[in-house]
């Protein structure tokens, strides 16, 4: 009856409410960074990685090999951090990956350029971005670790997708700088020093949300759960197989119409920097829009269902949707619903994926292994997408090259996730709702008069 107990013992709603910001916070950050290094790409092109008389679309393609090295750490972060995590709590990690993801991103303001420091100019920034990579990858597992163990039995797809829902912040927030900067400044200007800014201003955003992280407590799973049982090595990594598998599209998808549709605009559809960064703006906020409802609707329907039903979409739309931005007579307001909508059905996906993640592993391994099985997912398929995208269209000449990249990932994922799995170590039973299950009828009821309190529906 332990089990039972833990599972609907109250969470008090200000520790479930700290627990939603800190966890968070730092997320909007690591995302605000890499939008701006992804709004900034052929900016950062030409400032560290365009020699004299070196081509432009060369520099493009090392600045996006530099922002793809970064992914590839992410994995060796998330196992390093994510054993702390599970060995030590999620609190002290959470407050070391922030700390490290503060210090990186503002060091970059202040990085000499090619002009300044030569050949070393490119090697620091790398440096940086690996720095940056290790820190994402323990940030994540711990992230959702807190949100789903704090959360109220029946709304782990809810406080999941808020984890999602401060990627689209912190993408539009680096979208936002962007603009604002490209607005205020000439090309000049914005080539010289402008693009600083954006950098700089995470020092104080980290410093924020290094103070909100020291005030935060323990996760209750994790402080006062069961006894925690390692389970066996192979059912962890099969699990972390499949959890990659089925967001390698969520993982592709986003960063094609969030991150890359910028650069890709701009080099291959000549748009303005101003139109791209409009239409960036446009597919976050669908996104954003999308992400709570669909970990809402996860609480009732299951994880899968919803994130299927993005997949599909990706898979059937994403032609149509390139094809709809080539086409000079397309209406400015029709692309803009086109893009918008595209980044909803990348939210329908995001919203239920972190706690589809979490409820693959107990708590003994969750930190690790839903942390690996999206680093590893964001290693190849988000990293590596503004290098694939841009060498393949500039190789090939095919100006749809970003449909089919995000819609065979997304075919992949529907197939993953149309895969039963029963959670490692019965891993949905210890304190969390098992979101694969079609029935999920055992959403709890708040007791009005109990201050918060959590009762199983009768």
């Amino acid at each position: 009856m332990k089990v039972f107990s833990d599972r609907f013992r109250p969470v008090p709603d200000r520790s479930g409410v700290r627990a939603l910001i800190a966890g968070s916070v730092g997320n909007f950050i690591e995302w605000y960074e890499f939008g701006v290094y992804g709004y900034f790409a052929t900016v950062i092109a030409a400032r560290f990685f365009t020699p004299a008389g070196g081509g432009a679309a060369e520099g493009l393609v090392r600045t996006y090999a530099a922002f793809a090295l970064a992914f590839f750490f992410r994995p060796l972060g998330a196992a390093l951090y994510g054993r702390l995590g599970d060995r030590v709590g999620r609190r002290p990690v959470l407050i070391l990956v922030i700390a490290l993801m503060t210090g990186a991103t503002t060091l970059i303001g202040v990085l000499p350029t090619y002009a300044t420091a030569g050949a070393l100019a490119p090697w620091l920034l790398t440096f940086l971005r690996v720095v940056q990579g290790l820190s994402a990858g323990g940030e994540f597992g711990g992230a959702v670790s807190v949100l789903t163990e704090f959360a109220p039995p029946g709304r782990h797809g809810l406080y999941g997708a808020w984890q999602s829902f401060t990627v689209a912040l912190g993408l539009l927030g680096g979208a936002g700088v962007a603009a604002l900067l490209a607005t205020v400044l000439d090309p000049v200007q914005l080539g010289d020093w402008g693009w600083r800014l954006p950098f700089l201003l995470a020092l104080p955003m980290g410093l924020g949300a290094l103070w909100l992280r020291l005030r935060l407590e323990e996760t209750p799973s994790f402080r006062n759960g069961p006894v925690r049982v390692v389970p066996p090595a192979r059912e962890v990594r099969a699990a972390i197989a499949l959890g990659a598998g089925r967001v390698m599209g969520w993982a592709a998808a986003g960063y094609t119409f969030l991150v890359v549709l910028p650069s890709y605009l701009q080099s291959t559809l000549g748009a303005s920097f101003r139109q791209a960064l409009l239409a960036t703006v446009l597919a976050n906020a669908g996104f954003a829009v999308a992400v709570l409802p669909a970990g809402l609707l996860s609480d009732r329907v299951g994880r899968r269902p919803v994130m299927v039903t993005g997949a599909v979409l990706v898979v059937v739309l994403s032609v149509p949707l390139l094809n709809l931005l080539q086409d000079g007579g397309t209406s400015d307001a029709v692309m803009g619903v086109g893009v918008f909508g595209a980044g909803a059905v990348v939210g329908l996906m995001a919203g239920p994926g972190p706690a589809m993640l979490s409820e693959l592993f107990p708590t003994s391994v969750r930190h690790t292994g839903l942390g690996l099985a999206y680093a590893l997912s964001n290693a190849v398929f988000s990293g590596c997408a503004g290098l694939i995208i841009t060498r393949s269209a500039e190789r090939t000449g095919n100006a749809d090259i970003p449909a089919y990249y995000a819609a065979a990932a997304c075919a992949v994922s529907v197939l993953a996730l149309t895969v039963g799995k029963r959670p490692v170590g019965q891993a949905g039973r210890e304190d969390t709702d098992a979101g694969d299950r079609a029935d999920v009828r055992d959403v709890v009821r708040r007791d009005r008069r109990g201050g918060g309190r959590a009762e199983p529906r009768r």
